[in-house]
């Protein structure tokens, strides 16, 4: 139903910057709010930033004034700028998208959606 595939990872040096991309496929009318979570190493998956479709965004607190979520409804595309990366964003990084509930209820999409994690190194 929907493809999302995600890009942008790599290594950083602490301080420096990078950006996420997710790219949306398919049935993209499926897709009401959007976000991003991080897996850090022998953690659990935690949220990072979402936002909906009438771009209200929020963050978590650890990435708050760093981290800057966007969305491009006509490409379909998710952004997560990072700024000011610090070792401990060390992380897989997965987006994820939502359906409306009343979508999913109707059979017409699924519940959410993921894409493959993309790494994130940071370097101290």
């Amino acid at each position: 139903q929907v493809q999302l595939v995600g890009s942008g990872g790599g290594l950083v040096q602490a301080g420096g910057s990078l950006r996420l991309s997710c790219t949306a496929s398919g049935r993209t009318s499926c897709i009401s709010a959007v976000g991003w979570y991080r897996q850090p190493p022998g953690n659990q998956r935690e949220p990072v930033a979402a936002i909906t479709r009438d771009n209200s965004a929020q963050y978590a607190d650890s990435v708050k004034g760093r981290f800057t979520i966007s969305r491009d409804n006509a490409d379909s595309t998710l952004y997560l700028q990072m700024n000011d990366l610090k070792p401990e964003d060390t992380a897989v990084y997965y987006c994820h998208a939502v359906a409306d509930p009343a979508d999913t209820v109707k059979g017409m999409c699924d519940a959410d959606y993921w894409a493959q994690g993309t790494q994130v190194t940071v370097s101290s």
